[in-house]
């Protein structure tokens, strides 16, 4: 499973995925930061992954379903993953929204939660070259290659995130 985590971290590097520090700075996943106003601040694609970054002994992240995100309840059946090494990657695999939670009593309700909407990839426009002109081969070629990746990539995000899930 090691290889997977290399490929994965590679497939991200090569479609230009964004790495998002939860939090950022020094405080990282923790109580005490406004995370609707730190999500809003940003834009989420489809490829990108979030860190979490906490102690363990003190946090966690559970990734919930919306009913849970608002209930703050982890030990509901809605609880889709659980991290806990204090250095978690999140690929964001697919277009959809995504609810997270610190399960540690009351720190949800003292607002460490975020949710985050992933938008997928936009499809990729070539500059307009006069027909003929070698930028326009170039330019064709790497549109191509850029569609490529962009439909790609996140199919082979969400397996290889679907195997994950499954061997744990």
């Amino acid at each position: 499973m090691a290889g997977c985590g290399w490929l994965l971290l590679l497939l991200c590097g090569a479609a230009g995925a964004v790495e998002h520090v939860v939090g950022d700075g020094d405080s990282g996943w923790d109580s005490g930061v406004n995370y609707a106003a730190w999500a809003r601040k940003r834009t989420f694609a489809v490829g990108d992954v979030l860190v979490f970054q906490y102690v363990s002994s003190q946090h966690n992240v559970y990734e919930v379903s919306e009913s849970t995100y608002r209930s703050c309840d982890g030990n509901h059946k809605g609880v889709l993953a659980k991290y806990t090494s204090g250095l978690d990657k999140v690929v964001l695999g697919e277009a959809r929204s995504y609810w997270f939670i610190c399960e540690f009593p009351g720190h949800c309700l003292g607002g460490m939660k975020l949710a985050v909407n992933v938008s997928a990839p936009s499809s990729p426009h070539a500059a307009p070259f006069p027909p003929g002109s070698p930028s326009a081969s170039t330019a064709a070629s790497s549109t191509r290659s850029r569609a490529w990746s962009l439909t790609m990539v996140p199919l082979t995000l969400a397996l290889l995130q679907f195997i994950n899930r499954a061997i744990r």
